[in-house]
C-alpha cells in the first residue's frame, strides 16, 4: 500500500519569535530537498530555544518515519500534538508512523481525528482505507480510497490501493482500468505497473503481465516482488529459463525473500516433471529455505508436502501437511493431499477422514470427492463409491473429456426405441476391465453399440458379436445411428457393481482372442516348458515409477527350470533387448507383436501363454479378462481397483496378486512368486 505524508509548514496562531520561524521555514526547505541532517539539526536547535514548538517536534518525527525510526517517530509527533492538538497533519501523519509500525487500530484512530479536523484530507482517507485493507476490511477500505480520489482526482497513489481493493474483490477489469488512471497521472510510478501487472495475471494475461513488470523494472530495478512475480508470469507460460532468471535476481535483491523461495521451488516442480527428476531435491530445498524465512507460508508447507510424496518420502510429507495446517486449518488442500499420503502408507481410515474433511471445507471441490469415492472403492465401501466416482468428469486427475450427447444418460432401464451407447473412457485397461459389464447392459434387452479405441475394436467384436462394435462415435454419428441413451463404460459398476456379491455376474474369459494367431504363436513357442508371459514397466508419469519393476528383480524367477519366459512388455524393441541382456534375463522378445498398435495380435500372443505375470498395467487386465492364470504384482499402496489386503480380484476370477509388505520391497514379492512357482510344478 503506499501512504502520504504532510510535510508542509502550517500557519501559528500566535507569531513565534521571527529567528524561530525563519529557523523553521529553512529547515522545511532543506527536509524537502532530502538534506536531512541538516534539517534535523536545525529542528532540534529550535527544539532547545523552545521545547514546545509544535512544528519542529512534528518534523522532527516527520523526518524520523522517513528514515524508518518510527518508534522515535511516534513519540516525537505525539509531543507536537500535545503542544497544539488542532492541526490535521500531525493525527495523519502519527497515523502513518503507527501503521508502519504495525499498530494498525492506533493509526485508523490518528487518521480518524485528523479527518474530524480537515475531512477534505485526502491523503488521511487514502491511508486509512490501507489499513482497513490490511484489516481485511474491504468495503471500508474502498470507500475511503473512493473519497479520496473525489477530494483529489489525481492521487495516482489511491487509484492504486483502489485497483488493488478492487483485484482482492474479483473485480478484475475494474482493478485494471484503476491501475491505468494511476499510470496514466504518474508514468513514472514504478508500482502502478506492478500492480497493473499482477491484474493482468490475475486475469491469465501473462504476456500482457510480462511486459507491464518489465515496464515496472524499467522504472525500478531494485524491485524484488517485481522480479519474483514476473518469475511467476514466466513460469505459468512454461518459460522456464526466463522464471530461472526473474527469480535469481530477485534472490539477489532480496536473499531473505521467502516468497522467490518458495516460487523456486515451483520452477523446480515444473522442470521435474520435464523429466528433470533431480529437480525434486532443489525444490525439496527451495521450500524449506522458504519455511526457515517465513514458518507461517502454509503454501511452502503444502507444495513441500507434495514433493516429498513424489519422493515417496510419506512420513515427511504428512509432516508437511500437517504444518500446513497447523497454520491454516482449513486448508482444504492440504487436508485432501493429507489423506492421499495416508491412503499410501495404507492408513485408509484417516485417508477417509482427511478427505471427508476437505469436503466439509470446500463441498465443490471435485478432486477431493473423486479420490474420496476411489478410497471408498478400495476399502470394499461399493455402492458410496460408485456414487461418488462420478465426480471424476469434473476432477483434474480425470483425464478423459466429457461427451456431450444430446441423448439422456442410461439408468438401467429397457429403452423403448433407438439404441443404447455405451463409450469407453480412460486407458486400454480401463476400458478392458469395464467391458466385463456389457454381459450386464445385455441382460437389460437392449440394442448396444459400444464405442471403443479403435485398437481393441476387433477384440470386442470378436468377443461380444451381440452388440455393434465402433470407433470415433460423436453426437452427430450417435444422432444418424439412432442412440436414444448413452453412459460412459466407468459408469456400468455404479449400476451393476454395487455390492460385493454382484461381482459374481462378471464371467471370465469374456475376451476372445484370435484362435487361429493364438495357435500359431503356441507352436512358434512351445518347446516343451511352461510358457510365462512377463510384463515389467509401466511409463505411466503418475504412478508409473512405484508400480515398475527393475528386471534385474526378477532373477530369482529366471533361475527356475522348465519355464520358457516370453516378453509381454511394450516399448522399443532394442530397449528392451538391451534391459534382458543387462540382466541376463532370458526373454524371448517377439518383434513381430506390437502391444501398443495391434492390441488383436497381442491378444493372441497373451492367449498362448500358460500363464501370466505382470505389474498393474493393461497387460494384467488383457490377460485376465482372457481368461489366463493371472498373477499380478503390486506395490504397497496399489491402485483402488485391487481393494486393500486381498490376494484375489472380484474383477477376474482367475487373477491372483501378491503384494509389497512394506514401500518398494519388490524383493519379498518376487521371492513369494519364486515361491509358488515351485509349488506349481511340484
Amino acid at each position: 500500500m503506499n501512504r502520504s505524508l504532510h510535510l508542509v509548514p502550517r500557519r501559528q496562531s500566535q507569531r513565534p519569535p521571527v529567528n524561530l520561524q525563519g529557523m523553521c521555514v529553512n529547515a522545511i526547505a532543506l527536509h524537502q530537498r532530502g538534506q536531512l541532517a541538516d534539517a534535523e539539526r536545525i529542528y532540534r536547535q529550535i527544539l532547545e530555544l523552545d521545547p514546545h514548538h509544535a512544528d519542529s517536534l512534528h518534523l522532527l518525527g516527520v523526518l524520523a518515519h522517513q528514515v524508518g525510526r518510527d518508534d522515535v517517530a511516534v513519540e516525537l509527533i505525539r509531543k507536537a500534538i500535545a503542544s497544539d492538538r488542532r492541526p490535521a497533519a500531525f493525527h495523519s501523519n502519527l497515523g502513518t508512523a503507527y501503521q508502519a509500525l504495525g499498530k494498525l487500530e492506533e493509526a485508523a484512530t490518528s487518521y480518524e481525528r485528523a479527518l474530524i479536523l480537515n475531512p477534505e484530507l485526502a491523503e488521511a482517507q487514502m491511508n486509512l482505507g490501507a489499513v482497513r485493507e490490511a484489516q481485511g476490511k474491504h468495503e471500508q477500505a474502498e470507500m475511503r480510497f473512493r473519497r479520496a480520489l473525489i477530494l483529489r482526482p489525481d492521487l495516482a497513489e489511491a487509484h492504486v490501493n483502489l485497483g488493488n481493493i478492487l483485484q482482492a474483490q474479483g473485480k478484475l477489469e475494474e482493478a485494471a482500468a484503476s491501475h491505468e488512471r494511476a499510470m496514466a497521472l504518474k508514468p513514472g510510478f514504478a508500482e502502478a505497473f506492478f500492480n497493473h501487472a499482477n491484474t493482468l495475471q490475475a486475469q491469465g494475461k501473462l504476456e500482457e503481465a510480462v511486459v507491464s513488470y518489465q515496464r515496472a523494472l524499467a522504472l525500478k530495478p531494485g524491485m524484488a516482488e517485481g522480479h519474483g512475480n514476473l518469475g511467476n508470469a514466466l513460469l505459468a507460460q512454461n518459460k522456464l529459463d526466463e522464471a530461472e532468471t526473474s527469480y535469481s535476481q530477485a534472490l539477489r535483491i532480496k536473499p531473505d525473500y521467502a516468497e522467490a523461495w518458495y516460487n523456486r521451488g515451483n520452477l523446480r516442480q515444473a522442470q521435474a516433471e520435464q523429466e528433470k527428476l533431480g529437480k525434486l531435491d532443489e525444490a525439496v530445498a527451495c521450500y524449506q529455505r522458504a519455511i526457515e524465512l517465513k514458518p507461517q507460508l502454509a503454501e511452502a508447507h503444502y507444495n513441500l508436502g507434495n514433493t516429498l510424496h513424489t519422493l515417496d518420502r510419506l512420513d515427511e510429507s504428512a509432516a508437511s501437511f500437517e504444518r500446513a495446517l497447523a497454520v491454516r486449518p482449513e486448508y482444504a488442500e492440504a487436508h485432501y493431499n493429507l489423506g492421499c499420503v495416508f491412503e499410501d502408507l495404507g492408513r485408509l481410515d484417516e485417508a477417509l477422514a482427511r478427505m471427508a474433511r476437505a469436503l466439509e471445507i470446500k463441498p465443490d471441490y471435485p478432486q477431493a470427492r473423486f479420490g474420496q469415492a476411489l478410497a471408498q472403492l478400495r476399502s470394499g465401501d461399493f455402492a458410496t463409491g460408485w456414487r461418488n466416482y462420478e465426480s471424476r468428469w469434473q476432477s483434474p486427475d480425470h483425464d478423459t473429456p466429457w461427451r456431450a450427447y444430446p441423448q439422456p444418460l442410461w439408468r438401467g432401464e429397457k429403452l423403448d426405441t433407438g439404441r443404447l451407447l455405451v463409450w469407453g473412457e480412460q486407458g486400454i485397461g480401463d476400458e478392458i476391465q469395464f467391458a466385463g459389464l456389457i454381459p450386464d447392459a445385455l441382460r437389460s434387452s437392449n440394442r448396444i453399440t459400444l464405442d471403443c479405441d479403435a485398437r481393441l475394436k476387433p477384440l470386442f467384436a470378436r468377443s461380444f458379436p451381440e452388440i455393434e462394435v465402433v470407433s470415433g462415435c460423436g453426437p452427430a454419428e450417435a444422432q444418424k445411428a439412432e442412440i436414444a441413451a448413452h453412459l460412459p463404460a466407468g459408469s456400468l459398476p455404479g449400476l451393476f457393481r454395487t455390492t460385493e456379491t454382484a461381482f459374481a455376474a462378471t464371467a471370465t474369459p469374456y475376451l476372445k482372442a484370435d484362435p487361429i494367431e493364438r495357435e500359431r504363436f503356441r507352436g512358434d513357442y512351445f518347446d516343451g516348458r511352461k510358457l510365462i508371459g512377463l510384463a515389467w514397466h509401466t511409463r505411466n508419469k503418475n504412478t508409473g515409477r512405484k508400480r515398475t519393476v527393475d528386471l534385474t528383480d526378477f532373477a530369482p524367477l529366471f533361475m527356475l527350470s522348465g519355464i520358457r519366459w516370453i516378453s509381454l512388455q511394450y516399448g522399443d524393441f532394442d530397449g528392451l533387448a538391451e534391459q534382458a541382456a543387462a540382466a541376463n534375463a532370458p526373454l524371448l522378445i517377439d518383434r513381430s507383436v506390437d502391444q501398443l498398435t495391434n492390441i488383436d495380435r497381442f491378444a493372441a500372443q497373451v492367449a498362448a501363454m500358460d500363464q501370466v505375470i505382470t505389474i498393474d498395467n493393461s497387460t494384467a487386465h488383457l490377460a485376465a479378462a482372457l481368461g489366463l492364470p493371472v498373477w499380478l504384482l503390486l506395490p504397497f499402496a496399489a491402485d483402488w481397483r485391487w481393494l486393500e489386503k486381498r490376494s484375489n480380484s472380484p474383477w477376474y476370477s482367475t487373477l491372483r496378486i501378491f503384494r509389497q509388505p512394506k514401500i518398494g520391497d519388490w524383493e519379498t514379492v518376487v521371492e513369494s512368486v519364486r515361491s509358488a512357482l515351485g509349488e506349481s510344478f511340484s
